[in-house]
């Protein structure tokens, strides 16, 4: 699976387009002209843009719940509220629906940044907070998320 790499600065248009940089829609071209899917993103103010083939291997997932679980079907409809298909168009603009631009509260100046598999759009000022911890909250993130990924590597080998 590809990933996308790297953050950019943008612009969102006053009919809710977003021209991509150049560097991105290069690697956009790694997913063979296929629509991607953008969505809310579940735990920050943000969309995320995801290529087909991820997206339907995340709803594989999904769709393997049991609807009959009240809280399954109320997860289901809540992670798919709003979604969209998307396509460049001849000149590298992304197109985000009025909904999804204001459930990210996006304005004028965007942000997008890779996210592995996924890209997500932030407005330019939520992103800022988001990522401006400091030095000492990070690393104590980076250790409880990564901190056991050796040994737990270790134990699946």
């Amino acid at each position: 699976m590809k990933n996308f790499i790297g953050t950019y600065e943008c612009k969102l248009d006053d009919k809710g387009r977003i021209k991509l940089p150049a560097s991105l829609t290069k690697q956009m071209e790694h997913f063979a002209d296929e629509p991607f899917v953008i969505k809310r993103s579940v735990f920050q103010k943000c969309l995320e843009v995801y290529p087909m083939k991820p997206w339907e291997k995340l709803m594989a997932k999904i769709n393997g719940l049991n609807r009959f679980v009240k809280k399954n079907a109320d997860f289901i409809r809540m992670f798919t509220a709003g979604v969209k298909t998307a396509e460049l168009d001849n000149v590298g603009r992304l197109q985000i629906s009025k909904d999804l631009t204001q459930y990210a509260s996006l304005t004028k100046e965007i942000v997008i940044t890779s996210a592995g598999e996924l890209f997500e759009i932030w407005d330019k000022e939520a992103y800022e907070q988001v990522i401006s911890v400091s030095e000492l909250d990070f690393a104590n993130l980076a250790e409880d998320v990564m901190g056991n990924l050796d040994s737990e590597e270790s134990n699946n080998n």
